[in-house]
Parts: structure tokens; C-alpha cells; sequence
């Protein structure tokens, strides 16, 4: 089947791909690399070029869909994580890319940790790091957009003014610093960056070269395969201490320690780049001085948005599955929940505009769209595209895996206003009952650890 035969346009939406048929599901195997190369193309025209220059050959370290995160789970080993995971070499997941678009729940993730260790202390700090991600996207839900703008006063006064794009000699690579180029052309050429090269470049764009974090926190949601509007933004605020009881800095020798010095040996800049020095020194050169009041940040919890558990039977004869950025499996809540459904995906142009994802990232999306059986793929707005497909499957309910995402929410909304909408939530990784107050992810973790820390659903 040419995908192509497929495209036709209908209420403002264009649609790629279309199932041959309601009922069942097509064979996965139908629509391969061919077929995720041919939607690629067709996006062209609705493509805006993302910051920065990609490199000739970029080489994404991560295939989208299920069968390669059930791969990818294999080489998991909590143990070494614990040990290593600070070194840019160490044994880290490398999961997010999957995590991020629902391929893999953390709740998943953690019950195989734990089936890993003999004690599960051994897991505990891989699990508190699925918790940070769980963490944000608490955050998101209850401040929705809020989050792209500062949350608190910044903890520390820059001495720079304000940049409000990230410059072109990091765009291009061509600072001079070895180890900023590199992660810049791994940024490009990946789509991916280990944790720590993360909160470095960052540092450094933020504090070092006074360049506004949400300026660098929209470079990385454009290229990154695990781009992820909750943790991306907050991560960056809590670089620049917007979210943060202090900036987060980082020296030439912090770096020497977690790289095994493989940048700073043969850097050209060595012994005069901007990391030079304690943290002392930094803190001097980089800031005036510390704002003279803080309040306490508090942030509520969000009412859990949901109408039903996905451990509930249902007659899905009727159903259309509404798949979204944070739901790309047929394992995600509402596909699992109605698996003989019609699925719909639609690329809005509005986050295309929003996000400017880069082709890797498309293509890593694209790759998780091809394992999903019985779909209709459209570019157009989300509700009205949702709703197209509603009356050419002539479904009397729609089913949509719940997300912290504002946008998907109003789409909700709107879908919600003509007909039945059923929000399905999956298996928790915490059990969030005694959270009252947000506003530092250790308030968090002091509630939820010990249900954390218990394999199987902790789902309220």
C-alpha cells in the first residue's frame, strides 16, 4: 500500500495515512523504514528548520517503537547506574526517548530495576530518578504553561544582559571550547545528550554566556529524541535557579572528574575558557549578588484528570483511541484499554510552529507510529482532526491516555463538548496521595519514596 494513495484533505486537515479498514489491526510489518521515510517527506512542507545546524550525517542513537525499548531494556543494570552514573561513560539507561512518548512507563521501568537487584535499595537510585521525571510532569499539570516562564525570582543576579537567542558560534559548534562543540554536534547529530552534558551546557549558555533559559531550553526541545516539554523546561529552570534554591554551576574540574578529561587535554582553550577556577571564582565572575527576599515556592497538586482506571473492561465496538506525544504505544493506557479501536495521531501544525521538532525526532515518532496497527495519521488541528476521524470510524467515544500536556487537555475540552471523552490513566510509579505541595522535588520524594521503591501498580 502507497501511503501516499492516503493524502487527501478534509476540514483543514491532511491526511497522511489512513487504516484500510475499522476493525483490527494492520500488520506492523506493512509500514516499515520505507514507509516512516515517505511520511518524512510528505511533512516537508509543513517543517520549520530548528536552531542550529545538524550535522552531515546525523545518527540517532535510539529507533522508535516498542520492540527496540524492549531491546534497550536488556542492558539494564541498577547497580552500575548507582555506581557510575555521573561519568558521561557510565551505565546509564538511555530509556528516555521511550519514556518520554509512553513506549515504556516508569512504573515498567522501576518493577524491572527492582527484578534486578537483590536488595531493592540496589534500584533505589535509578528509581528517584524516574521519580524526577514523574516529579515534572506533576509540575506541568498542575501550572500547565506557567512553566515557561520563571517560577520564582532567580536565585542568584546575573551580571550579564540578558541574551535572548542562543548565539551562533554555539549553534554551529564553533565556540573554541572542546567540550561545548562537542556536545553541540552530538546534540545535532543524536538527538541525544547524557544527563550530565545536559545540565553543563546549560550551565554554562545560562550563566557563563548570559543567554535566557527559555532561549536554550527550545534549542533542546527541537532536537532532542526524549524532548519532553515538562522535564526539558524545568530541568533548565532549575539550572538557572528559577526553580531552584541556587543556580547550578559546574568547573574544569568537575568536568576533568566526570569525563575522564578526554575534552580539556587537547582544548585550545585550556587553562583561559570561562570554567577556570573554583566555584567560588565563578560565582564572582558570573554574578552580582543574591536577590534580597525569595518567598517560599508551594504548588498544589492538580486534580487527577481521568474518568477511568485502565484495569477496567470495556466493550471497545465503539471506541476511537486518540494517540498523543505521551502515548505512541499500543501498550499506552487507552490503546491497551480498547485494542481492537481505531487509533488516530495528528500532527498539529501548531506544535510544529511551537516545538520545531528537528527530522531525527520526527523520524524517531514516526518510527513509534509504524508498530501501531489499524491508524489514521493527519497533520491539522488536533480536535477537529480527532473529530474527522470519530465520524469515518463512526465511533461514539473516544479514548485518550492522560497527560499533564495543557494542549491536549483543551483539545479534550473541545472533543468533550460534542461527545464521550474517556481520559484512561496507566500503572503510577508513586502513589501521590500525600503530596500537598510541589514546590521542591524533595518535598515530593519525602512523600512518595516508599511507595516508589514497591514494584506493581501504586495507581490512587
Amino acid at each position: 500500500m502507497n501511503p501516499r494513495l492516503h493524502r487527501t484533505a478534509e476540514n483543514g486537515v491532511v491526511w497522511l495515512h489512513r487504516a484500510s479498514s475499522r476493525a483490527g489491526h494492520e500488520p506492523p510489518a506493512v509500514r516499515g523504514d520505507a514507509w516512516v521515510a515517505t511520511m518524512l517527506s510528505a511533512l516537508e512542507p509543513w517543517l520549520l528548520l530548528p536552531p542550529g545546524r545538524p550535522c552531515s550525517e546525523p545518527r540517532p542513537v535510539r529507533r522508535g517503537g516498542r520492540a527496540a525499548a524492549l531491546e534497550a531494556t536488556s542492558a539494564l543494570d541498577p547497580a552500575a547506574y548507582a555506581r557510575t552514573r555521573n561519568q558521561l561513560d557510565g551505565a546509564i539507561t538511555r530509556l528516555s526517548p521511550w519514556l518520554r512518548h509512553g513506549v515504556l512507563s516508569t512504573a515498567e521501568v522501576r518493577d524491572l530495576a527492582i527484578s534486578r537487584v537483590a536488595q531493592p535499595a540496589e534500584a533505589e537510585k535509578l528509581v528517584s530518578e524516574l521519580a524526577w521525571r514523574d516529579y515534572w510532569q506533576r509540575v506541568y499539570a498542575s501550572l500547565g504553561e506557567q512553566i515557561f516562564h520563571d517560577l520564582e525570582p532567580a536565585a542568584a543576579i546575573s551580571r550579564h544582559a540578558p541574551r535572548d537567542r542562543v548565539p551562533d558560534d554555539v549553534l554551529t559548534a564553533t565556540t573554541g571550547m572542546a567540550c561545548v562543540d562537542a556536545w553541540v554536534r552530538q546534540l545535532h547529530g543524536t538527538g541525544f545528550l547524557h544527563n550530565h552534558a545536559r545540565m553543563w551546557l546549560a550551565s554554562w549558555l545560562v550563566h557563563a554566556r548570559g543567554v535566557r533559559w527559555q532561549a536554550g531550553a527550545a534549542w533542546f526541545l527541537s532536537h532532542l529524541l526524549d524532548a519532553d516539554p515538562a522535564s526539558n523546561t524545568l530541568s533548565w529552570q532549575w539550572v538557572a535557579g528559577t526553580f531552584s534554591a541556587k543556580p547550578y554551576l559546574f568547573n574544569r574540574d568537575t568536568l576533568e572528574r566526570f569525563s575522564n578529561g578526554c575534552f580539556c587535554q587537547a582544548c585550545p582553550l585550556a587553562g583561559h575558557c570561562d570554567l577556570e577556577g573554583s566555584y567560588e571564582d565563578l560565582t564572582a565572575a558570573w554574578f552580582t549578588g543574591m536577590p534580597a527576599e525569595r518567598p517560599r515556592l508551594t504548588i498544589e497538586p492538580a486534580p487527577d484528570w481521568l474518568t477511568a482506571s485502565a484495569s477496567a473492561t470495556r466493550d471497545t465496538a465503539d471506541s476511537l483511541v486518540w494517540l498523543t506525544l505521551d502515548s505512541l504505544a499500543e501498550t499506552s493506557p487507552a490503546a491497551a484499554a480498547h485494542p481492537a479501536a481505531p487509533r488516530v495521531f495528528l500532527i498539529d501544525p501548531a506544535w510544529l510552529a511551537r516545538e520545531r521538532p528537528s527530522r531525527l525526532r520526527l523520524r524517531f515518532i514516526l518510527e513509534c507510529l509504524a508498530e501501531i496497527g489499524c491508524l489514521d495519521l493527519g497533520v491539522g488541528p488536533t480536535a477537529a482532526g480527532v473529530a474527522e476521524a470519530v465520524g469515518r470510524h463512526q465511533a461514539n467515544s473516544i479514548a485518550v491516555a492522560a497527560t499533564p500536556c495543557p494542549f491536549v487537555r483543551q483539545s479534550a475540552t473541545e472533543l468533550a463538548a460534542a461527545g464521550s471523552v474517556e481520559v484512561i490513566a496507566g500503572p503510577q510509579l508513586v502513589d501521590p496521595r500525600r503530596v500537598k505541595d510541589l514546590g521542591r522535588f524533595s518535598r515530593y520524594w519525602s512523600k512518595v519514596r516508599s511507595s516508589a521503591m514497591r514494584p506493581g501498580d501504586t495507581a490512587a
